[in-house]
This record gives C-alpha cells, sequence and structure tokens, in this order.
C-alpha cells in the first residue's frame, strides 16, 4: 500500500474526530481534494484554492532571496559604505555571509508567521468544525517581506493573533475578511508600536542594538539606515541612484525594495491570471496622475522651499513608483481578490484610487511618509460600495434601454 493510500485510510479514520480537521490540513497540503460535484450546473476547471495560492507564493521566493542578501548587504553598507560601480551582478552582493546574516534575521520571522498564523487558523477550523483552507498560506509569506527586519518575535506574535482573528476569523475565515489580513498585521504593528515601525534605525539589521550600545558608552560608529522616504520627508537629498531604486540597493522593508523583481512577479501574476493587471495597471496610474499634481504645484510656485512637504513634492512624478512600498503593494496586496473591487469597471476605479491616495498620504504625512498600506486599506472598506454602484449603474442603464424599446 502506497503513501497516499495509507493517508487516505487514515483520513476516514479520523473522520468524526477532533483531529479531522489536523489531518485533513497536512492532507491537503501534500494532495489536491478528492472532493467532486456531481449534479447542478457547475463551471469546471483546474484550479483550486491551493493552486491560486501556490501562484501567489512563487513570486515571492525570489523576492524573499533577494532580501535575505539585501538585509546583509545594507548592514555592510551602513559600516563600510556603498561600493562603486555596484550593479545587479556584483560579486559584493552576492556574497554569501550577506545571505547567512539575512537568512539568520529573516527565516524566524516567516516561521514564527506561519507558526502563530495556521495554528490560529487551524484552531477556529477545529471549533467550527470545518476543513482548514490554504488563505494564510500567502499571507505568512507576505508579513515578513512587509515589516522592519529586526521586528522582536514576540511583538509578531501579538500582530499576527491580532490580524488573523480579528482581520480574518470574526468575518468568517478565508473569503470573507473585509481586509487584506497582511495589511491589518502590518498596521496593527505600526499603531501598536510605532517606534519599531518608523525612523532611521530600523531598516537596517543591528541599528538599534548598536544605538543602545553607544548609548551604553560604547565605543562604536553608529549604525543609520534611513529609507529614501524618509530622508525625502527630512528635506535631504536621495544618496541612491535609479538604478539603485529599481534593483533594490536601498535599504526598506525586505520585500519592498526591488522593483525588478516585483515587476516580474507581476507579470507572472497577470501571466496566470491570479491577478487583476486592471488594479494593476489604474494603481499605477493614479499614482502617476497625484505626482504630476505635486510636480505642477511646485513648479507653479505655489510652494516654497521651506515647507516639509517641498522634497516629496518635487520628487519626480515616476520616481514614486520605484521607492517605498507602493510596488509591493499594489502587486502582491491591493490585487487581493477577497478585499479588491470585483467588477472590471470597479478595478478601475478602485485601482486609481489606490494610486492616487497612496502617494497623497506619503506626501502630506512627513511623520509617516509612506501612504501604500493606510490607502489599500481605505479602500477595501470601499470596495464593495464601488461594486454596488457599478452594477447599479448597469441595472439604470438596462432598465432605461427597455423602457426605451417599450415606448
Amino acid at each position: 500500500m502506497g503513501l497516499k493510500e495509507k493517508l487516505h485510510n487514515i483520513k476516514g479514520q479520523v473522520k468524526g474526530t477532533k483531529w479531522q480537521t489536523m489531518f485533513g490540513a497536512v492532507h491537503s497540503l501534500f494532495y489536491t481534494p478528492n472532493e467532486t460535484t456531481h449534479s447542478g450546473g457547475h463551471l469546471r476547471a483546474a484550479d483550486d484554492l491551493k493552486r491560486i495560492m501556490v501562484n501567489v507564493v512563487l513570486p515571492l521566493i525570489p523576492i524573499l532571496i533577494f532580501g535575505m542578501f539585501n538585509v546583509g548587504f545594507q548592514h555592510n553598507v551602513a559600516i563600510n559604505g556603498f561600493p562603486a560601480g555596484m550593479s545587479f551582478f556584483s560579486p559584493e552582493f552576492w556574497n554569501l555571509d550577506n545571505l547567512l546574516l539575512g537568512a539568520t534575521k529573516l527565516l524566524p520571522l516567516v516561521l514564527v508567521s506561519y507558526v502563530v498564523g495556521l495554528g490560529i487558523e487551524i484552531f477556529f477550523a477545529t471549533i467550527n468544525n470545518h476543513e482548514v483552507e490554504e488563505g494564510y498560506f500567502v499571507t505568512g509569506m507576505l508579513v515578513p517581506l512587509i515589516i522592519p527586519i529586526d521586528t522582536p518575535l514576540w511583538m509578531l506574535t501579538v500582530a499576527v493573533i491580532f490580524g488573523v482573528v480579528i482581520g480574518k476569523e470574526i468575518f468568517g475565515g478565508t473569503g470573507m475578511n473585509i481586509l487584506n489580513p497582511a495589511l491589518t498585521i502590518r498596521a496593527f504593528l505600526f499603531f501598536a508600536y510605532p517606534t519599531w515601525m518608523s525612523g532611521d534605525k530600523v531598516w537596517v539589521t543591528g541599528a538599534v542594538e548598536r544605538t543602545k550600545e553607544i548609548a551604553a558608552g560604547a565605543n562604536l560608529d553608529a549604525i543609520s539606515g534611513e529609507t529614501i522616504l524618509g530622508s525625502l520627508a527630512q528635506g535631504n537629498e536621495v544618496a541612491y541612484s535609479i538604478w539603485d531604486m529599481f534593483w533594490g540597493f536601498i535599504p526598506g522593508s525586505v520585500g519592498e525594495t526591488s522593483t525588478f523583481l516585483i515587476l516580474l512577479g507581476g507579470l507572472y501574476l497577470i501571466y496566470t491570471k491570479v491577478a487583476s493587471w486592471r488594479i494593476m495597471l489604474s494603481s499605477v496610474i493614479g499614482a502617476l496622475v497625484m505626482g504630476l499634481l505635486f510636480n505642477a504645484v511646485v513648479s507653479f510656485g505655489w510652494i516654497g522651499e521651506g515647507s516639509s512637504f517641498y522634497s516629496l513634492m518635487n520628487t519626480v512624478y515616476w520616481h514614486h513608483l520605484l521607492i517605498g512600498g507602493f510596488a509591493f503593494g499594489v502587486v502582491f496586496m491591493a490585487t487581493d481578490p477577497v478585499t479588491a473591487s470585483q467588477t472590471n469597471k470597479g478595478k478601475w476605479i478602485y485601482g486609481f484610487l489606490v494610486g492616487f491616495i497612496s502617494i497623497m498620504i506619503r506626501v502630506f504625512n512627513p511623520a509617516y511618509p509612506e501612504g501604500v498600506m493606510l490607502a489599500i486599506l481605505l479602500m477595501n472598506v470601499f470596495s464593495p460600495t464601488i461594486d454596488h454602484y457599478v452594477v447599479q449603474g448597469n441595472v439604470n442603464k438596462r432598465l432605461k434601454r427597455l423602457k426605451a424599446k417599450t415606448v
């Protein structure tokens, strides 16, 4: 008897017991569900929830690996300076020491995210007597990619519990939540522990610890890892080139730095039809429109250089696409099929407002110069309203056409 047959027999033995949910979660991880439709009208396709989740995780893996290298690289850059002539294929970046340092910092975050999140999902599935769904398979990977690398594990644990329970399970679990779970976790961290989520010390590993050691009297050089947005918010010049921003040789959350890999991931999601290209494109258009408006305000002299908004307003409009978490948020979180708009016209409206509001918040809130998280969460709330009016508008058009024919 093969492994598949043995597992199938065990599945029959645990059916109806308290172990059914837990065993089902492990079994479905390796094998597709054997439930099939037998009657009624159904759309039959090869897709299921597990395949969709896998197709989202696959493009995240290169971003995760690159992020490990960049964690170690940014730490060494903060100490030794940025190497001259750095490129995507430079041996200084693809150094094994960079990977090892990044792995020791990032993998524990991934492990805690999955263990805590899946543990909660299994718990709720058990008490509600339904199967464990694969929704957290993506969330568990997204969360470590959108938080500072030195986030304490206990803090991440608390945030994951809050995000999964409050942002997902109380609404009914996978497919029923109104807010993106990963961004709910990120928002909780930011508002509950703001000193760990912002500033010029949290984006490069070791910077916080080094600062404490210097305060205690140690004769060490300080480590600073200010992001491009943080620097612009303070009116400073950007020390990175466009190519540094595009390839990802900049400080920031692990997943948000490499626009190149995010772009490849977005193309893969579009190719597999997992994510909506309408949302991605309209979000970019919305961001460019807002950026152009700010550039126009500066060019007409309506705001002076002394203003706290000047540096971010004066940033070349399309540069906003390369800095901060905008690209990552638009590709992997704004396109969440559960919390985004469902109608085609609604996707255009939803995406445009995500991009437009992201840059607006980024510029007008120097204390937190990154708006994509708040913009997506805000539009998650309004996406059902957008769809409602789109559908109602179509109904009204058809009623008018019907009246015209009957007159």
